[in-house]
């Protein structure tokens, strides 16, 4: 009998139309119908956490961390804004402690823009950043290009390679999981 696997989704958007919203939550579809995986989303808007450097510790970011604490396995998903990450995403990393929750964890990025580059620069800054933190950056982080003509109004996506391309992103995270024996 295989170990449950605990996911956890970091919004890097606090849009209300986000894309990066839309996208990630494709991707963490796709993996909690697997029978041994459960999903938590990690919304910015949902939290108010502390600027940091201050030496805050409130509730919201004490919850920020026992959420990703408990995680085998996070997905960061980020728009690419003025060639890197969202600050978003940066805020919620820097309200994760010293060493960060993410240390020791198996990463999947996710990044998404609405140019014709993708989100290639936003992907490897994160990667840094990760890694630097000790976390487990898997290869295959996912770009995607032109955004904006990707998902209808309802957040469907429309473009079937796409689409794939998205849910690949939580199936590789959590097969790296499995075969690798990082559940708690």
């Amino acid at each position: 009998m295989s170990k449950s696997i605990k996911i956890v989704g970091i919004v890097g958007s606090v849009s209300e139309d986000s894309n990066t919203r839309k996208s990630l939550n494709l991707a963490l579809q796709e993996i909690e119908q697997k029978e041994n995986v459960s999903v938590d989303i990690v919304d910015p808007r949902d939290f108010d956490l502390p600027i940091p450097g201050l030496g805050i510790m409130n509730d919201s970011r004490k919850r920020l961390q026992k959420i990703i604490g408990e995680a085998d396995g996070a997905i960061l998903a980020t728009p690419e804004y003025n060639g890197s990450f969202s600050s978003i995403i940066k805020m919620v990393i820097e309200n994760l402690g010293y060493p960060s929750e993410l240390a020791g964890k198996p990463i999947a990025i996710l990044g998404v823009a609405s140019g014709d580059m993708g989100a290639i620069k936003s992907i490897e800054a994160l990667r840094g950043v990760c890694n630097h933190i000790g976390g487990l950056v898997l290869p295959n982080s996912t770009s995607v290009a032109h955004i904006n003509d990707k998902f209808d109004s309802e957040g469907n996506c429309i473009d079937e390679k796409t689409d794939r391309r998205i849910r690949r992103v939580g199936t590789s995270l959590v097969k790296f999981i499995e075969d690798y024996g990082f559940t708690r």
